[in-house]
């Protein structure tokens, strides 16, 4: 089992997107959802931006991997899709790439698009090069705003650290600290405990 822990700097319900059951990460971090097995735990972790440094907002075991298309395409997570007329759970819908034509990526209106619908390139690129992966749990828990402190024996934990005090993100530990978190883990209760940081 490998870790990877990382900052969130901006929470709307998106990546991660813990609503309808499961968590995903189907945007940003690429290399995350690139390496990421299933059975491996992702933290996303607090920052300097949201005033949440050493807090947890979530954790997943990763349970599936599946690719964007699979996403797409499967009924269990047509609900992960953006609808703008519905709750604001469902505008923030994290399923928004697929290939109507193979190797040519649709970008649905979303968190990601323009907020008039068109194409933001950028993101798409951002999204899709490296890894066009979907981290999907359904072993989860969600803080939100109600981030929680990453204890602090994890965080001096013989000299490592689970806080991620890194620009991007880490995935290197010692397998000692893996356990110790996985212990933590398995304590805390599971699915949303709270909105969004960034929801109004």
């Amino acid at each position: 089992m490998r870790m990877f822990s990382y900052k969130i700097a901006r929470d709307y319900g998106f990546a991660p997107n813990p609503f309808h059951g499961t968590c995903s990460l189907a945007t940003c971090k690429p290399h995350i959802r690139k390496s990421a097995a299933v059975g491996d735990l992702v933290l996303g972790c607090g920052s300097r931006e949201n005033d949440r440094t050493g807090h947890l907002i979530f954790a997943m075991r990763v349970t599936r991997k599946a690719t964007f298309q699979e996403y797409w395409d499967e009924p269990q997570y047509i609900t992960k899709r953006p609808n703008f007329r519905s709750s604001i759970a469902h505008a923030y819908g994290d399923n928004i790439y697929h290939q109507d034509i193979p190797g040519t990526w649709i970008q649905e209106r979303s968190h990601h698009s323009f907020a008039d619908g068109t194409l933001n390139r950028d993101n798409l690129e951002r999204d899709t090069k490296t890894s066009e992966m979907v981290l999907i749990s359904t072993d989860f828990v969600y803080f939100g705003r109600n981030s929680i402190p990453i204890p602090a024996h994890l965080r001096n934990f013989n000299g490592d650290d689970a806080y991620p005090n890194v620009r991007d993100y880490r995935s290197r530990f010692d397998d000692r600290l893996i356990a110790a978190v996985d212990r933590w883990f398995s304590e805390l209760p599971r699915g949303i405990q709270g909105h969004p940081i960034n929801w109004n």
